[in-house]
């Protein structure tokens, strides 16, 4: 799979780097933003998979940002994991009434906001983080990289795969084409859109060699979905 996208919100640029380095470190893909403003930007190119927001931050604060996020549609699914130096409970009720998934409070060791951000991965990315995903007949283990349809092995290439465990984590969801060049290929990488329905059309083959039914979709205008 590719790495997982987190968004660092941070203005402090000692703290800035040490996040960064260690999130890289721990298999992250980082985008890094100093305000709110930016932070908004980013978030509006390049959709995180996840967002790390440190509440004390210059024009806009951390709170004001992820309620803005958290009631905006196309962004209220981003987990936001806040961090401030403020402990107490009146503080963390505050952060988690706002819309913040968790709330983790300075100081802390990496390992445990690690931890953390992995429960939120897990739960709208599982596929990043070591899950077996199972949809009807379907069985897919991102640790093992092995596919199964009703108990055989289905032989697929990297990046049907790939392809595979972006639909199973949200089956029934209509995916584009572009969401999909994002998830399975990666942002940094150009591939031109129509590559997608040639992927899309092996994972086909393979699953329903056989004669076995198609799980795939195709949404006319629109893109894939599983189921």
């Amino acid at each position: 799979m590719t790495k997982p996208t987190v968004l660092l919100v941070e203005d402090e640029p000692a703290q800035r780097e040490v996040l960064e380095y260690n999130l890289a470190a721990e298999g992250f893909a980082v985008l890094t933003a100093a305000t709110g403003g930016e932070a908004e930007l980013v978030v509006a190119e390049t959709p995180p998979d996840i967002i790390l927001l440190d509440w004390m931050l210059p024009e806009v604060s951390g709170i004001e940002l992820c309620r803005r996020f958290k009631i905006r549609a196309e962004t209220r699914a981003i987990p936001v994991v806040m961090l401030s130096a403020r402990g107490e409970e009146v503080d963390r009720i505050r952060g988690l009434e706002t819309g913040a998934d968790d709330y983790v409070v300075k100081p802390y060791s990496m390992a445990e906001l690690m931890a953390r951000l992995r429960v939120q991965l897990r739960r709208t990315r599982p596929a990043t983080v070591g899950q077996v995903l199972e949809h009807g007949d379907l069985r897919l283990d991102t640790e093992t990289h092995r596919v199964h349809r009703g108990g055989t092995e289905v032989k697929l290439g990297p990046t049907e795969f790939r392809l595979l465990a972006c639909l199973m984590e949200r089956p029934g969801r209509v995916f584009t084409r572009e969401s999909l060049l994002d998830r399975v290929w990666g942002r940094d990488i150009y591939v031109e859109t129509r590559t997608v329905d040639v992927h899309v059309g092996r994972l086909r083959k393979a699953l329903t060699e056989g004669g076995a039914d198609d799980p795939i979709r195709t949404v006319r205008g629109s893109g894939y979905a599983l189921g």
